[in-house]
């Protein structure tokens, strides 16, 4: 029987070890990887989540006490008023989109699931702005339920270059990965890659020369970053990048 390949060619059995080896290596690596986001129960994740959208996970927690203090529980924040509530997270950016999903999420909650945050992805993703990304980070977080693999921008970036994935669509991306790693390092691979992204694999300044998977890794450019001499493409493609993102978030 002919061995199953991947869309690089290579057996889905070889893939697989090498994708264990690199998880096995990022875990060695980076032993305190987690979600970053600060919580106390699935609400508080589901919320700060929400806010973590174009925004950094440390300014969010920076956010999350005062909000939490005047909505603790979905309930009150069901009733929030929208100018109060615009007030608290103006800082995370894009504050009234966020204000409304955060408003309607809550009431979602409330009216439809009891008071409670649904364990199942399915319902999750019907709440007002949970999408498959947070609600694969609740889950996987707040409940230790593992449906799918969080495809956030630094899973997208890390799983590209070290070859583990292709493209630039996350649930494309994210059923590559699944097919690749065993169910229960799901969660676990999300968390790490997200820290690899963050720690060494930067978008605009890799440290190649001090990644734990360079000799597993696939990216054309990595030995020239290792070497401190990024190749001219790359160095243009790094100070578009900001352009790009500026006409986005207009």
């Amino acid at each position: 029987m002919k061995a199953r390949t991947t869309p690089r060619g290579a057996s889905r059995g070889a893939e697989t070890k090498r994708a264990a080896q690199i998880l096995d290596a990022l875990e060695s690596a980076h032993p305190e990887a987690t979600c970053a986001l600060h919580y106390t129960n699935p609400y508080e994740l589901a919320a700060a989540t929400i806010l973590s959208a174009q925004c950094t996970d440390e300014r969010v927690n920076m956010v999350t006490p005062v909000l939490f203090r005047r909505y603790p529980t979905s309930a009150a924040l069901a009733a929030a008023a929208p100018e109060e509530l615009e007030g608290i997270i103006r800082s995370t950016g894009f504050f009234r989109a966020k204000s409304k999903s955060l408003i309607g999420c809550a009431r979602a909650i409330e009216e439809r699931h009891g008071g409670s945050v649904p364990r199942v992805l399915a319902e999750l993703v019907k709440l007002p702005g949970i999408g498959r990304k947070t609600a694969n980070v609740v889950l996987g977080h707040a409940y230790e339920l593992a449906e799918g693999i969080a495809g956030d921008t630094h899973v997208l970036r890390v799983s590209n270059r070290l070859g583990l994935a292709k493209g630039d669509d996350p649930v494309v991306v994210e059923q590559q990965l699944i097919a690749l790693v065993p169910h229960q390092r799901w969660t676990r691979t999300s968390d790490l890659l997200i820290f690899h992204g963050r720690k060494i694999c930067d978008a605009r300044r890799p440290r190649c020369g001090e990644c734990p998977v360079f000799a597993l890794c696939r990216w054309e450019h990595r030995q020239a970053y290792a070497m401190g001499a990024p190749p001219p493409l790359a160095r243009t493609k790094t100070k578009a990048a900001p352009a790009r993102r500026r006409k986005a978030s207009a």
